[in-house]
């Protein structure tokens, strides 16, 4: 068993960047027929943990050695944020880190998991993170915390949580599974009471990325070598859309009209019109990961190896930023200003891309 968990945080690892390779991961052609949601609903535990180990330090303290981030998220206005590690040297699993002033200091938070995706609501109270586990564990659970991650209450089943995703108000949650505890492909599961209850959903895939729009209501879920699934029902129904690809990240506007998602190895591809058709734009890159403003058109997409880039006409062009590192992911405030993303540190951006400061 323990090799088995072993195999599937590897691949897990290719996904998420920390091992480069040119495809990465397992892969899994698309089941080429729109998924209906199923009525399987499992019911959240009642374990709370607080930030026994928690800390805080600023950009220059100790704390900030080099750890592998795994996954960033932001409050609307940028001044909350929240990123998740798997520790230094994939070992040991790390923490989830919060910030109240931009990411200039960080409070450590959370039990040692290897985390894999993180998500904030609007005022930045309301977090979801999610983990493939620990040590041999095969598969992690869903945390959610109501206080800006002071504190934490497991939910959801054990799986190997891939990405998850917020409303605006953090009611409704949409997280996403790369395999199932017993190495089977991942399901969609979806909650409308901030992660309290959780429904499967969806069809079987090798799921990569999640993302909703503030009302919850308009969901849209990628897959590795699959394909790009829409909702505009919270998640009962899905529609499949888009060509077939090594899907990575996917981002959405606040009314969940203009999408946009990225391949690895491949394109950018943006939609206006809720994912009914798709346009290829950018260059051919290791693409990882992508974020958008409120309204679609400040996105912001990172590359591993490789730079950031930018656009502030939804998609159309794009101009290389940052400097060349191992990015993982990168998130947005809502007027796309502020900018955060992380590789071995975590950097932001307070002038939507332009100059960047390394923070943690």
């Amino acid at each position: 068993m323990a090799n088995r968990v072993c195999s599937v945080f590897m691949k897990l690892g290719v996904l998420s960047g920390f091992v480069v390779t040119v495809a990465g991961g397992c892969s899994s052609g698309g089941s080429g027929a729109p998924g209906t949601g199923g009525t399987t609903t499992t019911t959240g535990g009642s374990t709370s943990t607080s930030d026994g180990d928690s800390g805080t330090t600023d950009a220059t303290g100790d704390n900030g050695a080099t750890q592998t981030w795994q996954s960033v998220a932001s409050s609307s206005d940028g001044t909350k944020l929240i990123a998740v590690s798997i520790g230094i040297g994939n070992d040991d699993g790390g923490y989830i880190y919060t910030s109240g002033d931009s990411g200039a200091t960080w409070t450590q938070t959370g039990t040692q998991q290897f985390w894999q995706s993180v998500a904030s609501s609007s005022d930045g109270t309301k977090l979801v993170a999610v983990s493939i586990g620990i040590g041999n564990d095969a598969g992690g659970y869903i945390y959610t915390s109501g206080d800006s991650g002071v504190t934490w209450t497991q939910s959801a089943s054990q799986q190997l949580w891939q990405s998850v995703a917020s409303s605006a108000d953090g009611t409704k949650l949409v997280a996403v599974a790369w395999y199932d505890t017993d190495y089977s492909d991942g399901y969609i599961y979806t909650s409308s009471d901030s992660g309290s209850t959780w429904t499967q959903t969806g069809t079987q895939e090798y799921w990569t990325s999640v993302a909703s729009s503030a009302d919850g209501r308009h969901l849209v879920a990628v897959a590795a070598y699959g394909y790009i699934y829409t909702s505009g029902d919270s998640g009962a129904t899905w529609t499949q859309t888009g060509p077939q690809r090594y899907w990575t990240s996917v981002a959405s506007s606040a009314d969940g009209t203009k999408l946009v998602a990225v391949v690895n190895p491949g394109y950018i591809y943006t939609s206006a019109n809720s994912g009914a058709i798709w346009t290829q734009s950018g260059s051919q890159q290791l693409w990882q990961s992508v974020a958008s403003s409120s309204d679609g058109t400040h996105l912001v997409a990172v590359v591993n190896p490789g730079y950031i880039y930018t656009s502030f006409d939804s998609g159309a062009t794009w101009t290389q930023a940052g400097f060349q590192e191992t990015w993982t992911s990168v998130a947005s405030s809502s007027d796309g200003t502020k900018l955060v993303a992380v590789a071995d540190h975590i950097y932001t951006s307070a002038d939507s891309g332009a100059t960047w400061t390394q923070r943690l």
